[in-house]
């Protein structure tokens, strides 16, 4: 009986242990949040589940992620989950002259920018090694002074997005199939003095067969 007791005692701790581990890292996973299995990525409070890259500057502010260059110079802040097949949602303003985005599958990303050569606005797709997959070609869309509403459907190698209800653009392309989803501060010069601010932003994972959510009209602040 002493055998056993000692082997008891031996082995608890060790359980214990383990059942830590396993509760921390379903901690560290983002929460679903609302209906149709959409999953908050921020918390609205930390950094917790992000990753910065590169120079720029990361903060919580007022209930928001804000990104901003350090000393001109840019850099990232990615999710530390990977993603293949979803859409993503996503409420957002800047300050200008901007050159930001939001990255998904790595090195796609949603650009929010006012490019002048080709002429692209907030909307367009760009992508890692390609440039511009298509471009959205009407400033008008986005609110330069609020808040703004993205969205992203990425299934399979369909893409499609939206910027305040409207439809930016929409194409076929596998360049990239699973990666993380990130903001990004763009350094230079020109946008030394920019601002990326994001108060939320949501994932729902896809099936091979489900459908685009058509995004409804923004709710968004002005």
């Amino acid at each position: 009986m002493r055998t056993a007791r000692f082997l008891e005692m031996a082995v608890l701790p060790s359980v214990l242990i383990a059942l830590a581990a396993v509760l921390a890292a379903v901690g560290a996973e983002p929460k679903a949040g609302g209906e149709g299995g959409w999953i908050q990525l921020f918390n609205g409070k930390d950094l917790e589940g992000w990753k910065p890259q590169g120079s720029a500057a990361w903060k919580v502010e007022d209930g928001c992620l804000v990104g901003t260059p350090a000393d001109a110079k840019g850099g990232d802040l990615f999710t530390t989950n990977e993603w293949d097949n979803f859409e993503l949602r996503f409420t957002y303003k800047a300050v200008w002259s901007a050159n930001s985005g939001i990255w998904f599958r790595n090195d796609y990303q949603f650009d929010i920018l006012d490019w002048k050569n080709p002429v692209a606005f907030s909307g367009t797709l760009y992508c890692s090694g390609k440039m511009f997959i298509f471009r959205n070609l009407d400033k008008s869309i986005e609110n330069r002074e609020g808040w703004n509403e993205g969205q992203v459907y990425a299934n399979g190698d369909r893409i499609i997005q939206w910027l305040n209800g409207k439809k930016t653009g929409e194409c076929n392309d596998k360049t990239f199939v699973k990666g993380r989803v990130g903001i990004q501060v763009h350094g230079g010069g020109e946008f030394k003095d920019m601002k990326i601010i994001v108060k939320k932003i949501e994932l729902r994972p896809l099936k091979a067969d489900d459908k685009p959510t058509e995004p409804a009209p923004p709710k968004a602040d002005k």
